[in-house]
């Protein structure tokens, strides 16, 4: 494993179009982004490039709350979304660049995650395993075919 840097990949039976939504819609991506044992809280999502957007990932343990923010740099609608963000906490310097692709495959979507610039404090290990929960609760999220009554 790269230091700094996570790349994930999977196969989700979903259409590209409903992950898509799933980084689009702020009340969505509340519900998957923050690994478990957090809540996250968006305070403002601006999604489009140049955008802004401000969260907090709140520590059910300790109830201690963590909050970082960053700016949409390329969206591509139903195949690519690229941001960077920065902890607010000092102690957390630099800026991380996240590339999420969606292609379209026979059984749904493939879904590859890079995340690079991961600061220092942070072990590699312990960012991609919180990825790897999130996106167990993304596929959660968007795998069911739930029709209206």
């Amino acid at each position: 494993m790269e230091k700094n840097t996570v790349t994930l990949h999977r196969i989700i039976t979903a259409s590209p179009e409903k992950l898509f939504r799933a980084f689009s819609n702020p009340v969505a991506h509340a519900s998957w982004l923050p690994p478990y044992g957090f809540a996250c809280e968006v305070h403002e999502m601006d999604f489009k490039v140049g955008g802004k957007f401000k969260m907090s990932f709140l520590n059910f343990t300790t109830d201690s709350s963590q909050s970082f923010g960053g700016e949409y740099l390329e969206i591509k609608p139903n195949e690519l979304v690229k941001y960077c963000d920065r902890f607010d906490d000092p102690n957390l310097p630099g800026e991380i660049i996240t590339t999420v692709t969606l292609k379209k495959v026979s059984v749904g979507t493939e879904l590859t995650v890079v995340q690079s610039g991961i600061p220092d404090q942070i072990p590699t290990e312990m960012c991609y395993l919180g990825w790897q929960e999130c996106l167990e609760k993304l596929k959660k999220l968007v795998e069911p075919n739930i029709p209206d009554a």
